[in-house]
C-alpha cells in the first residue's frame, strides 16, 4: 500500500533545497505552497515571472495536485492560459510519480520561449513599423496616382470652386453698380466739385508765362477799330 504523506514530505524536503529562494510555504494540511519561477533575461534584460501554487490531495502522487497561477509579471492572459494547459499535459503524463519538479521545469522552459516570442514580435512590430513610414515616405514622394475616378471627383469640386467664385465676383459687381453715383450725385454730395474747374483756371492763369517784348510795339499799329470795314486780317496782306 502506497504511503503517500510520506511520499509528499520526501518531496517538500528535495523542493525546498532546489527552490530554497522562491519556495514559500502556505499551509502543512494539506501540504499547499508556492514556486515563482522567473524566465532568463531577454535582449534588454526584459524578464518574465510566475508565482504557481501547488496543493497536494489526499492521494498524490497517483492523483494530480491542484494548481493555480498565484502571481505573474510580464505575462500575457494567453501566455497564461498556455502555462496552464501545460502544467495539465505534464501533471496527466506524470501520474504516480512526484512531479513538482518536472512540472516547475516545463514552465521555466516555456518561460523562455515567451521571451523568446516577446522578443520576435517586438522585432516584427518594428520591421512593421518602418515598412508603414517607408510606404509613407513613398507615397508622399510619387503623389497621388491619378485615376478617373479620381480625377472626375477633383474636376466636380474645381468646377463647383469656379463657379462660387464667379457668383461672388458677379454680386460684388452688381453691389458696386448700385453704389455707383450719377454725376449730379456727385456734386451734391461733394460740393468742392463746383469750384474744381474755377480753381484749375485760376491756377493755370497763375502759371502761364506771357513774353511781354510781342506788345511793345502795338501803338506803333494804325489800327482804325472804330472803322466798321475794319479787317485785321488784312494787314499784313500783299495787295496792300
Amino acid at each position: 500500500m502506497t504511503d503517500y504523506g510520506e511520499e509528499q514530505r520526501n518531496e517538500l524536503e528535495a523542493i525546498e533545497s532546489i527552490y530554497p529562494d522562491s519556495y514559500t510555504v502556505l499551509s502543512e494540511n494539506p501540504a499547499s505552497f508556492t514556486i515563482t519561477v522567473t524566465s532568463e533575461a531577454g535582449e534588454n534584460d526584459e524578464t518574465v515571472e510566475v508565482t504557481l501554487k501547488f496543493t497536494y490531495v489526499e492521494k498524490y502522487p497517483d492523483e494530480p495536485p491542484l494548481w493555480e497561477i498565484h502571481a505573474q509579471e510580464n505575462l500575457e492572459d494567453s501566455d497564461a492560459e498556455e502555462v496552464l494547459s501545460l502544467l495539465q499535459q505534464q501533471a496527466e503524463e506524470n501520474l504516480g510519480m512526484v512531479m513538482i519538479f518536472t512540472l516547475v521545469t516545463a514552465v521555466q522552459e516555456k518561460l523562455n520561449e515567451i521571451v523568446d516570442q516577446i522578443k520576435s514580435r517586438e522585432e516584427e512590430a518594428r520591421l512593421q513599423a518602418e515598412k508603414e513610414l517607408e510606404e509613407a515616405e513613398k507615397k508622399a514622394f510619387q503623389g497621388t496616382v491619378v485615376t478617373i475616378e479620381n480625377f472626375l471627383s477633383w474636376k466636380a469640386g474645381f468646377e463647383q470652386d469656379m463657379a462660387e467664385i464667379r457668383k461672388k465676383r458677379q454680386k460684388e459687381e452688381e453691389q458696386t453698380g448700385k453704389n455707383k453715383l450719377t454725376g449730379k450725385q456727385l456734386f451734391e454730395t461733394d460740393h468742392n466739385l463746383d469750384t474744381s474747374d474755377i480753381q484749375f483756371l485760376e491756377d493755370a492763369g497763375n502759371s502761364v508765362e506771357v513774353d511781354e517784348s510781342l506788345f511793345q510795339d502795338i501803338d506803333d499799329l494804325d489800327l482804325d477799330e472804330d472803322d466798321p470795314d475794319f479787317d485785321p486780317l488784312a494787314l499784313g496782306s500783299d495787295e496792300d
